[in-house]
């Protein structure tokens, strides 16, 4: 009996080990850990949330509900004391806090190996919570993602996992907050799959997948299993509605679009004003506290509205309007300096445009249209897309967020339609618009990838092969057995660049029976020099030297563009990303 105890016990702890070693399973344990971690962090940011809101407005209930009980002036107030506090901890804490959040993260996956600095927990929590708090027209979704794949990346960081390894732990992170936050755990893994990491692989799936649940789990003991939004009923009068719906998603394509672009265009705006940028969120406070006192709306997250636009309590003129506001209103906050997400402001928008249009219809086609409550939430999930460039995870998060199946074809067509118009229209989302703006392509493939998280200073040769202007040719044959790369920069008495000495230069010059004895290096050499500065990348770095077909580049300081820092060859490149792709293969 005791031998067969014994040897029950050492299977089971050879089972044991055998799980605890396989690299799956012990992703799929990181992965609930943090959704765990993950769920406690979305459902503490809504207490937070709340806790200053009751601060604020008295009430941590829904802020519609409560503004008219506000006296007029601290509706103007309250928002720009909230962005005298998020102002200044961004500026001088953490940057990547400022905005929506969600193009860092995705920086930091595409770029970054997955790394996010541990502090953007708190501060991005803090930040958020007050703005949000306090009137500020963003939503919690952009912050908790952040949040999330802050604390996925840290726990990452701590089991030392490997860099691809890591950036799942990113999107498990940002998987649980979209799922904790709209209690939606499908949408959740699909956003982080598709928007956050941008591939679908097998290893990535199943720990996003156990931690969107995980985080789900949390929220739901907490704040209940209710869908966020009750919708009237719906039905399908007709196929004939579905050509309506197709109108709805280019209509809501345009919306999307709208949105992109005017939110950039204000930030340029606010970062051309000579202000300083820390007291700039004060100035935006002002503005959208003005604002909300002739349409409180636009204050906030904007569920309320969102509920009268679904329960058709507003009239068409009245939900167009209300478009054009919070397009302004979230654009003032975000450009400012605030911080918050887009994606409430996105179903706000798309409620708005959806409720306008439906009540149009519905006038026009009573016996095709369904009621505009049904083109409303519709229209959430067709701006959603617009936006992000994601109709999976948009069709998905409308489904979960209001757990009403039969609306399911309308939205598929819509959110397909809208997400293609809006790419024709725009073609980048919200998200990857913030990073083209700063050179960054993370779609641009793996190479574009790999070049862009290389330095050029790291690559470089530092020992640079300098002659003279006035250096004799027919002393170049004497140098040239020596030299690197055969190719020489010409620099003047100061050391500043003046022009480039190919091999080929000097070889045109030997066949050349006009130069004599005394022909000098600037007699051939190319003056047109082309450089690349020490703070550059690789991707920068290729494109110069694949444009001009050039053998080299010379590396300048960034202080100086003629002070040489050192040389990078098109060899120097090619090597750099070699290695590069092998030891992304090995980890």
């Amino acid at each position: 009996m005791d031998a067969q105890i014994s040897s029950k016990s050492q299977a089971w702890s050879d089972t044991l080990k055998k799980l605890l070693s396989d690299e799956h399973t012990i992703m799929v344990v990181l992965g609930i850990m943090v959704g765990v971690i993950g769920g406690y962090g979305a459902v503490g940011f809504r207490y937070l949330i709340n806790f200053i809101q009751s601060i604020a407005y008295g009430s941590p209930d829904e802020l519609l509900g409560i503004i008219e009980a506000v006296p007029w002036y601290m509706r103007i107030v309250i928002p720009a004391i909230g962005g005298l506090i998020v102002g200044p901890i961004v500026y001088f804490l953490a940057r990547e806090a400022k905005g929506h959040g969600v193009p860092e993260v995705m920086y930091a996956v595409a770029l970054k190996q997955g790394i996010i600095r541990k502090r953007i927990v708190f501060i991005k929590a803090l930040v958020s919570a007050v703005c949000i708090g306090t009137g500020g027209s963003v939503g919690r979704e952009g912050p908790i993602v952040q949040i999330g794949s802050a604390v996925g990346s840290s726990l990452g960081q701590l089991f030392n996992v490997s860099s691809n390894r890591l950036r799942t732990m990113v999107g498990c992170g940002a998987a649980a907050g979209i799922a904790a936050t709209f209690n939606a755990p499908i949408a959740g893994s699909i956003f982080a799959l598709e928007i956050i990491l941008g591939e679908f692989e097998i290893m990535s799936f199943s720990p996003i997948i156990v931690s969107a649940v995980s985080a789900t789990a949390i929220s739901r003991h907490y704040l209940g299993d209710v869908p966020a939004f009750i919708l009237p009923e719906y039905i399908l009068h007709s196929p004939l509605e579905f050509p309506l719906y197709a109108f709805l998603g280019l209509f809501c394509a345009l919306v999307g679009v709208g949105f992109t672009l005017f939110l950039y265009r204000t930030e340029d705006a606010w970062d051309a004003v000579k202000f300083p940028e820390y007291l700039k969120a004060v100035v935006g406070g002002l503005m959208m506290g003005s604002l909300g006192l002739v349409f409180p709306q636009v204050l906030g997250v904007g569920y309320g509205a969102i509920d009268q636009a679904l329960m058709v309590k507003l009239s068409w003129w009245f939900m167009g309007l209300l478009v054009l506001c919070k397009i302004f209103a979230t654009s003032i906050t975000i450009g400012s300096g605030g911080s918050g997400g887009i994606f409430a402001p996105s179903l706000f928008l798309g409620a708005m445009a959806g409720g306008a249009f439906g009540t149009v219809v519905n006038y026009l086609f009573p016996s095709v249209a369904a009621s505009p409550g049904a083109y409303a939430v519709v229209g959430m999930g067709a701006v959603v897309a617009a936006t992000t460039h994601g109709p999976l995870q948009a069709i998905l998060i409308i489904f979960e967020m209001t757990g009403d199946y039969k609306i399911i074809l309308p939205l598929m067509i819509t959110c397909i339609i809208s997400c293609l118009f809006a790419r024709k229209l725009c073609g980048e989302s919200i998200y990857t618009f913030k990073l083209i703006r700063r050179g960054i392509n993370i779609r641009g493939g793996k190479e574009l990838n790999i070049l862009s998280s290389i330095s050029v200073k790291n690559v470089m040769y530092h020992t640079v092969e300098m002659i003279p202007g006035n250096f004799l040719l027919k002393d170049l044959a004497k140098t040239l057995p020596k030299s690197r790369s055969n190719n020489f920069v010409v620099v003047d008495e100061k050391e500043h660049i003046t022009g480039v000495l190919t091999f080929l230069d000097y070889y045109d010059y030997l066949f050349n029976d006009k130069l004599d004895n005394q022909a000098t290096v600037k007699d051939i050499m190319t003056k047109d020099v082309v450089t690349v500065s020490i703070e550059d990348n690789l991707d920068t770095a290729m494109k110069k030297i694949t444009a001009g077909d050039y053998s080299i580049l010379p590396v300048v300081t960034a202080e100086d563009p003629l002070k040489m820092a050192g040389i990078l060859t098109r060899r120097d490149i090619l090597e750099a990303y070699d290695q590069a792709v092998i030891k992304k293969a090995i980890v």
